[in-house]
């Protein structure tokens, strides 16, 4: 019974390993482009450039400051596999983080990533969400200065917020070369083709024509 048990707990850490990006086989494995295909080897996801070929650009990645004049006030400049091929296998990527002022990162999360992170400029009041451990979603902020640190786990629902007078600057990393993202908000009154505003006017407890209102808001955004 005994070896029983210890069989499903390594089954069980075994499964749970492997939900996240795998470690890499091979020093490196840079992403080739769609399309370029010939003669490569799948690792990971994406297809691996011939090392021979691998040179220090493909490791290399310049990022300007994000444009914040919009109805957030932020912008969001990810880099991962996508942007810089050389993060390839590496499970890691990063994200500038621009803020106006009174700029909202809002909430959202990242399907395949925890989230690290440090405050470079200005001052952000951030939070996450937890799951519903024991019919409670628990909400935990924190106000932020410039080098404070901030974790918010992987899968869980979290924000920033900048709450100081001028512009702010944060740096995220991520554990995941390719963590996603799912803004609450666009992806459930903005999905193509949309939610049935029954469906969400009942889940929130509010007339359809609430529910309508906010579709056309976000639905016009996000096509």
């Amino acid at each position: 019974m005994k070896a029983t048990y210890l069989l499903v707990a390594f089954l069980a850490l075994a499964s749970f390993a492997s939900a996240f990006d795998p470690s890499p086989l091979q020093d490196f494995c840079v992403a080739l482009p769609d399309g370029s295909i010939k003669d490569a080897v799948f690792v990971n996801g994406k297809f691996c450039k011939d090392p021979k070929l691998v040179i220090a650009e493909d490791f290399f990645k310049h990022v300007d400051p994000g444009n914040v004049v919009n109805k957030l006030g932020s912008k969001v400049t990810p880099v991962t596999v996508n942007e810089l091929a050389g993060l390839n296998t590496l499970g890691i990527s990063l994200a500038r983080i621009d803020f106006g002022s009174k700029g909202l990162n809002p909430p959202h999360t990242h399907p395949r990533g925890t989230e690290v992170l440090i405050v470079i400029e200005g001052t952000l009041l951030v939070g996450f969400v937890t799951s519903n451990q024991n019919n409670t979603n628990r909400l935990f902020t924190k106000v932020l200065n410039k080098g404070d640190v901030f974790v918010f786990p992987i899968g869980l629902i979290h924000f920033q917020f900048n709450i100081g007078y001028g512009n702010a600057l944060a740096i995220a990393a991520l554990s995941s070369q390719n963590p996603g993202v799912i803004t609450i908000a666009n992806a459930v009154f903005g999905s193509t083709p949309p939610i049935s505003p029954e469906i969400l006017a009942k889940a929130f407890q509010v007339d359809n024509k609430v529910i309508n209102y906010l579709q056309k808001q976000f639905w016009y955004d996000n096509n």
